[in-house]
């Protein structure tokens, strides 16, 4: 529970926050005053709290929430947003926004979640910074998160030029629509796992990623249906390793082209890396198959995620989120339904052969892929230890014994959610979901460990309060996997506008 103390702390950590937003808008005032052309500022502020029972605040409350809730049972932050939009003319366009939470308990109270400025010509966008970027196909509310890349975790800086919405392709009729994206990066976390982990474990700090897409849709408005396919790679690499054997990883502008590329590192870097690809490698291959009409859309959709060239060559199959989205618009009670079968278990099988003689044994090598993880990059696809892909894989904040890397990554899950108005002004959504863990391909549970996750949600807007959003959730976990958690998270958030032009 949140002690008077705690209060106090959030009473400062307030002002702090206020007064960082108000010198960033003494920062971009006299910029917005030269320039004529049209533009607005806006405002959002959020207070929320949550108290759980348990040890931990339940999964769903916690989950693909940008890592802004806290694990700890017992929560709050005050959350203050600033953003600028600005017209140039001749379809370019300028933003700008700074995004501070004030958080407790955390080992650093206040911090930057999002800090970044962009500018978009047509339909191509370059956005340097820190910023919160969903690029899935899934849904953001009601999916139990993309395994590549979902709002699990909380956004890496990087500088990212991207086709952020579907645009036609040219000579195809607008029939065919693309958008994509190609992104180099930075974790800055280097700080919190020194306070986290102790001198006996290693990781690597200062960690670069680098990340590209494409996404591929045909829709005829002549048709009932829609096809949209993609490929995504997400990369780890450079950084300085804190075990002495491995010391500082190869990040010149070669190596930067080997990630580019998936290519093996050279004499500088590790044996693995020669052997295989320099740094951490993933990605996804999505297919989504629609059809569509005035009652209702059917989405079914399929992510098959890969880390080796066995996944990668599909030996992993049938690995991957399975979904189904059913959009229901006219029946406001149910709009919008999502079913998914999560399933990681297999990961190529269980032998991984580095070297062997395709002759004497026909076939492919790989196996044990073993998600999520990387024998040099112990922190796995994690930033400030809380997944970046699907949180369903448990996240290496869940290691009580303050181990590096996901220890939960063969798991088969299943997931609901859904959503519908009950008013004009209420709003709710349901999740619920079963998971059940193997463990690790080289540490198996000698019990399989399982857990039922479940959320109500409440949007609730009064009709003679402008611009305040009231928000509650009741969540709760049983099982063996997080242990048996009930906790209640409520919100307040008011949003306006500071200077429109």
């Amino acid at each position: 529970m949140i002690t008077p103390g705690g209060l106090a702390s959030i009473y400062i950590m307030v002002k702090k926050s206020l007064k960082s937003a108000i010198i960033f808008l003494l920062f971009i005032g006299p910029c917005l005053a030269q320039n004529p052309t049209s533009g607005s500022t806006d405002y959002e502020i959020e207070m929320t709290g949550s108290a759980a029972t348990g040890k931990y605040t339940p999964f769903w409350i916690v989950s693909n929430k940008y890592g802004t809730i806290p694990l700890d049972a017992g929560n709050a932050f005050l959350r203050t947003k600033v953003n600028h939009r600005q017209s140039l003319g001749n379809e370019l366009h300028w933003s700008a926004g700074l995004d501070l939470l004030a958080v407790t308990p955390r080992y650093r109270n206040v911090y930057v979640q999002q800090l970044y400025t962009s500018f978009q010509y047509k339909s191509l966008c370059l956005t340097i910074g820190s910023f919160e970027n969903y690029s899935s196909l899934w849904d953001k509310e009601l999916s139990s998160g993309d395994m590549v890349h979902s709002a699990n975790a909380r956004p890496v800086p990087e500088i990212n030029v991207s086709v952020p919405k579907f645009t036609p392709l040219p000579f195809t009729k607008r029939k065919l629509q693309y958008k994509g994206d190609f992104a180099l990066g930075r974790s800055f976390d280097t700080q919190y796992l020194q306070s986290y982990f102790d001198e006996n474990r290693y990781y690597v700090k200062n960690v670069l990623w680098h990340h590209k897409s494409l996404q591929i849709r045909f829709l005829d408005p002549q048709k009932p249906v829609t096809v949209v396919t993609g490929i995504r790679h997400h990369a780890q690499w450079g950084g300085t390793s804190t075990n002495p054997a491995l010391g500082k990883q190869p990040q010149t502008f070669k190596d930067m082209i080997r990630i580019l590329l998936g290519k093996s590192g050279d004499e500088n870097a590790s044996l693995s890396d020669q052997i295989n690809v320099l740094g951490n490698h993933y990605g996804s291959y999505d297919i989504q198959l629609g059809y569509l009409n005035e009652a209702f859309d059917f989405h079914f959709y399929y992510q098959h995620f890969f880390d080796d060239v066995s996944g990668r060559e599909l030996m992993n199959f049938p690995d991957g989120l399975w979904g189904l989205q059913v959009d229901i618009p006219n029946f406001t009670w149910i709009n919008k339904i999502v079913l998914e079968c999560l399933d990681t278990r297999y990961q190529s099988g269980p032998i991984h052969y580095l070297w062997f003689d395709h002759d004497l044994y026909p076939g492919y090598g790989g196996g044990r892929d073993n998600y999520y993880n990387n024998g040099e990059y112990t922190t796995g696809i994690s930033y400030f230890n809380r997944g970046i892909g699907s949180p369903l894989l448990t996240s290496p904040e869940y290691n009580e014994d303050n181990t590096t890397g996901f220890k939960d990554n063969r798991v088969r899950s299943f997931h609901l959610g859904f959503q519908g108005y009950l008013s004009k002004q209420l709003l709710y959504r349901i999740l619920a979901t079963t998971t059940e863990s193997r463990g690790v391909m080289s540490r198996p549970y000698l019990k399989k460990k399982n857990n039922i996750a479940c959320v109500l949600k409440i949007n609730y807007c009064h009709p003679r309060l402008k611009n305040w959003l009231f928000s509650g959730e009741a969540g709760t976990d049983y099982g063996s996997l997080y242990g048996n958690n009930a906790g209640i998270c409520l919100s307040i958030t008011k949003t306006g506008i500071i200077r429109r032009k």
